[in-house]
């Protein structure tokens, strides 16, 4: 039974995105998304250092006291339409003190104006970036929704272009199928507070065409998912996204891969977002941090031996 705090916000949230249809323009769903992050304080001790890395600004994240700490490369979600680092910090830098790690966000271009490849072309650059700048300390990726997609997406470039992977990645309620092929599309249709399988298409028509939709790099359930890294998978129980999370994982494993995946019971979308508000959220940030904590560290030691 979920708590009445995670009752009471997603009902409250429910009516907030009945509003959200994809026939609303899209600068106007960044006038109303955008600015939340605004209106959520700094967490204190976590300092929040803005740069910019092959030439994409970038949003550092560093608790106190984790000047060389583990990195988390995090890409934010937002149907690829909208979000940025900002929308983003609150969570980020709950994860980043929990985890002990620094948390990296890069604002990476969004669509209709910036399609498909852009927003991989723009992680890929910033990630190679680090790498090829001697940032040595262990490294995880991650993201939620469609930066969850995104975060399949650059793991997967970086294998077939033969780079070394990060040593984990966590990805919250990813979206990996755009052609919304999943039984969940079905089963939680209507039940989904947030989501309907109907808009979906549109919605993802901003991004790519439609014959492009089972590109592995678009909908990496598609994808062959060989040599990823150990992948700690949250997803909520109500999401019509649920079965994208799920094939994921089972991919994941039939290839010899770690998949671990985290159905929480009456969740809904990114419901970790509501992290210091109901207890679900809190729980759920506590699992991310110690499944970073375990993989950076297995990844340092073994630094450590080969050094």
């Amino acid at each position: 039974m979920i708590s009445f705090r995670a009752r009471l916000i997603r009902f409250v949230s429910k009516q907030y995105f009945k509003r959200i249809t994809p026939d609303r323009d899209v600068h106007e769903l960044r006038e109303r998304w955008n600015p939340l992050g605004a209106r959520l304080p700094d967490l204190p001790g976590i300092d929040v250092r803005k740069t910019s890395i092959a030439g994409i600004d970038c949003d550092w994240l560093v608790p106190r006291g984790c000047e060389d700490a583990p990195i988390l490369y995090y890409l934010h979600g937002g149907a690829y339409l909208m979000g940025s680092p900002l929308t983003h910090r609150r969570l980020l830098s709950v994860i980043a003190r929990e985890a002990g790690v620094r948390a990296l966000l890069p604002d990476y271009r969004l669509s209709p104006e910036h399609r498909f490849p852009a927003a991989l072309e723009d992680s890929r650059r910033v990630y190679d970036a680090l790498v090829a700048g001697g940032e040595n300390a262990p490294m995880a990726i991650g993201g939620d929704s469609a930066g969850g997609n995104l975060a399949a997406a650059t793991l997967l470039s970086l294998r077939d272009a033969g780079k070394p992977l990060p040593a984990a990645a966590v990805l919250l309620s990813p979206w990996l199928d755009l052609a919304a092929g999943g039984e969940s599309h079905r089963s939680m249709n209507g039940i989904d507070p947030w989501f309907r399988t109907e808009h979906m298409p549109a919605i993802a028509a901003n991004f790519c065409d439609p014959d492009e939709v089972t590109n592995p790099l678009i909908s990496p359930v598609y994808a062959n998912a060989d040599g990823l890294p150990p992948t700690l998978i949250q997803v909520g129980e109500r999401e019509i996204l649920r079965s994208d999370s799920e094939r994921f994982a089972d991919s994941i494993r039939s290839a010899g891969g770690e998949a671990t995946l985290e159905t929480w019971p009456g969740m809904w979308h990114v419901f970790q977002f509501f992290v210091g508000r109901m207890p679900e959220s809190d729980r759920a940030i506590r699992n991310i941090a110690g499944f970073l904590a375990s993989k950076l560290e297995t990844q340092a030691a073994a630094t450590e031996r080969a050094a």
